[in-house]
């Protein structure tokens, strides 16, 4: 840790005690703003020369939270879950947001917060020659700019944070075999039934999923599907139509949390101007 230290000429010196008067106060108020000035320069200047860079302002993908002792991460506002800006092989983070469920259509269970991450490399190799001509703005508001996204050979993380004690992997199961089979029959057809069986039994009943358990749902180079569940991998799948209907969950046409969908395509665009 670097020890910071003010100059004397930083300290501020008050002159003796007087009755106050408007005069006075305005002086006393203009010398404690200048040396909060120098202070300020002086703190630049002291983390200069023992080469630690000045901070900056974070990019426009990261919403940062820099909690006592917590590493930089976006926080999901209802549940506090913390993501970090950065998953595995550089992804950067796109956007968070809630997966809800409803009992009986009376009472709204918090199941899990996500947040889905990207390659910034692969993300304008694959889309910035096709969208270049378009302005920021426009990127923005081009619905073909998430299609495209769902589409192409672009590594991509869904991380799912439990946050219902609850939960067990039989109904993590059954949620992905319905949602992720009606996106299979979105894209696919109807004869897809083999590939949503071999993707939903990767979730064994062995594995438990107390609240804070993480899930990581990957898709890497040539579309294959890799599962993570606490860090151990299950499993992987190569099907273009199986990461498609995944991701579709989060950033398709009709996602778990529209304002979450909003900030990826925002947050897209933004590294494709960038």
């Amino acid at each position: 840790m670097v020890s910071l230290r003010f100059p004397t000429a930083a300290i501020l010196r008050l002159p003796p005690t007087q009755a106050p008067n408007g005069f006075a106060i305005a002086a006393t108020v203009a010398a404690a703003a200048a040396a909060a000035a120098a202070a300020a320069a002086s703190l630049t200047l002291t983390a200069k020369s023992a080469g630690r860079p000045v901070p900056r302002p974070a990019p426009l993908w990261a919403s940062l939270s820099l909690a006592d002792g917590a590493a930089p991460g976006s926080v999901e506002p209802r549940t506090g879950v913390t993501f970090p800006i950065e998953a595995a092989a550089g992804r950067r983070l796109l956007g968070i947001g809630l997966r809800k469920t409803s009992v009986l259509g009376l009472k709204s269970i918090d199941v899990y917060a996500f947040g889905v991450y990207a390659d910034g490399n692969d993300l304008k190799q694959q889309l910035k020659e096709k969208y270049s001509k378009f302005s920021a703005s426009e990127l923005k508001e081009n619905a073909e700019l998430v299609n495209d996204t769902l589409e192409r050979d672009i590594r991509m993380t869904v991380r799912l944070q439990i946050v219902y004690g609850r939960l067990s992997i039989g109904s993590v199961r059954s949620a992905f075999e319905k949602s992720v089979g009606s996106r299979l029959q979105k894209f696919g057809g109807h004869d897809t039934k083999e590939l949503l069986q071999s993707f939903v039994a990767l979730f064994k009943d062995e594995y438990k999923l107390p609240k804070g358990s993480v899930i990581e749902l990957s898709r890497e180079s040539n579309h294959v599907l890799k599962i993570c569940i606490e860090g151990e991998e299950v499993g992987s799948i190569q099907s273009k139509l199986l990461c498609q209907s995944l991701l579709d969950l989060y950033i398709g046409d009709d996602p778990f949390d529209k304002n979450a969908k909003d900030d990826i395509h925002q947050n897209i665009a933004s590294i494709l101007k960038s």
